[in-house]
């Protein structure tokens, strides 16, 4: 996927009441900025998880992949 900037024109010249960082102990999950005229922007991160498999022959002086079931 491409990288993509998006523009969130609606927020510009809002006057910011709080900013909060919500976090686990390994990342940034949400940002939440509240406005002073009652309206709120948030924007949450989200992490995905990859799966490989592959069957390789190792004891040689590079591993050789011999078959691929999961890229």
């Amino acid at each position: 996927m491409a990288n993509q900037i998006l523009d969130c024109p609606e927020v510009i010249g809002k006057t910011v009441k709080s900013l909060k960082l919500y976090s686990n102990a390994n990342s940034l999950e949400e940002i939440l900025i509240e406005f002073a005229d009652g309206t709120s922007f948030s924007a949450s991160c989200e992490s995905r998880v990859e799966a490989k498999a592959s069957l390789i022959r190792t004891g040689t002086s590079d591993p050789e992949i011999l078959k691929t079931y999961i890229e």
